[in-house]
């Protein structure tokens, strides 16, 4: 894992798909079109970045209204 990763919360597809109320495959459909930044862990599992993926639902979010 990157050092620069390391003191950042990391999420599993499914936490992401909870807050977005999405499948997991649609998350990892994501990750495949670069949408969001993965990080592997040593078992090969994706992983995603909190804030960037906060960030995404804020402006998700923002642009339904």
């Amino acid at each position: 894992m990157d050092k620069s990763f390391a003191a950042e919360p990391l999420l599993t597809p499914g936490e992401v798909a909870a807050l977005f109320r999405v499948d997991p495959k649609t998350v990892t459909r994501w990750a495949q079109a670069g949408k969001l930044t993965t990080v592997r862990t040593l078992g090969g599992h994706r992983r995603f970045i909190e804030s960037e993926v906060r960030e995404l639902l804020r402006s998700a979010t923002s642009d339904e209204s």
